[in-house]
């Protein structure tokens, strides 16, 4: 198969590269227009595959996408190129509409031209995988079921909002015209290669050099978490075997308080590497909640897990531990981006 894979040099996109590199025989056209979050260390262990191929290119630019579409000639579209950090969403939105409505706008347009030109045979293989995230269906209280693929949508942020847009576009695209498109829409993902703006790795990076720990609120806020990796995995079984117009919630089934996660950081933390000043828990500091901080999500995955035949493979002390032991082993690419890009400042006060 060759996959036309948008944003392969952030965070997710790259798991994904690495994975249809390492692990499929499928090809693949990485688009990326290497904002902030992107970095080319991601995929560089794939990149001299003959089986790579890299463009620099913004989604909102049609007239690119049109020319790597008829390049390229993909099977598949896999759409992971966005904005995605709520508390950036809340400084500033309007980048967020950019990428995420606007740019998927563009890039369904340009899969639309293409995939009406193709064979009958081409038309009803080609897939557009849409990848989109479980905050577009709002937040959950206390003894609320987790979210399904038929959850009502409720989006709180700037983030979730434009996410909800485009997942509206996909399917629109798909009951107009009749693009063969699917969403998956998934939890909070940690793992390697983490822009450190997001909790898990500000906090490892802030617990390895001895800084302050920061908590939002009362640190009692739920997110449901999944190993990028296992992510990964089940993505690119989507874009093998989704059929379109579904919907696939991913999940692990590992719901954790933030106050958790960041004592489990701790606690992992002192034993890989131990603080002569004392347990990391002692930089812990709760700090003023952030605007409309929803306070619970979680993924019920069952029907993903039956129709794609797969499962996440790590708990979530399991993979805490993996991505700790990477950021210990891997400074020179965080102490970099703390030099130049983001320094670990606060975000999103609105």
């Amino acid at each position: 198969m060759r996959i036309l894979l948008t944003g392969g040099c952030g965070f997710i996109g790259s798991a994904v590269v690495r994975h249809l590199i390492g692990a499929t025989a499928h090809q693949v056209l990485n688009v990326d227009a290497m904002t902030y979050a992107a970095s080319s260390e991601t995929v560089e262990a794939v990149a001299g595959s003959d089986r790579y191929r890299f463009a620099h290119v913004d989604i909102a630019d049609g007239a690119a996408l049109d020319g790597l579409f008829t390049s390229f000639q993909p099977d598949a579209v896999m759409h992971l190129a966005a904005e995605s950090h709520v508390d950036r969403s809340i400084d500033g939105p309007g980048v967020f509409i950019q990428t995420n409505v606007v740019g998927t706008y563009a890039l369904l347009e340009s899969a639309r031209k293409y995939w009406s030109a193709l064979s009958a045979e081409g038309r009803k293989t080609f897939r557009f995988h849409h990848i989109s995230t479980d905050e577009v269906f709002g937040a959950l209280e206390h003894g609320d079921p987790p979210f399904t693929e038929t959850t009502p949508y409720d989006p709180r942020s700037p983030y979730s909002a434009s996410k909800a847009a485009s997942d509206h576009l996909v399917r629109a695209w798909f009951h107009t015209y009749g693009l063969p498109t699917f969403v998956t829409n998934t939890t909070n993902n940690y793992g390697v290669w983490h822009f450190p703006e997001k909790l898990i790795p500000l906090v490892t990076i802030n617990a390895i050099e001895g800084k302050e720990l920061p908590v939002y609120g009362k640190g009692d806020n739920i997110r449901d978490w999944l190993f990028v990796e296992d992510h990964a995995e089940a993505l690119v079984k989507a874009v093998e075997h989704g059929e379109p117009g579904e919907t696939y919630a991913i999940g692990a089934r590992q719901p954790r308080t933030n106050l958790d996660v960041v004592k489990t950081i701790c606690s992992v933390l002192d034993e890989l590497a131990p603080d002569a000043a004392g347990p990391r828990e002692r930089l812990i500091r709760y700090v003023a909640d952030r605007p409309g901080h929803d306070f619970k999500y979680e993924i019920d995955p069952t029907h993903a897990e039956t129709a794609l035949g797969w499962k996440a493979k790590h708990d979530f002390e399991s993979g805490i531990r993996r991505t700790v032991q990477w950021y210990l082993d891997n400074r020179i690419w965080w102490e970099a981006i703390r030099a130049r890009r983001y320094t670990g400042q606060r975000l999103g006060q609105g």
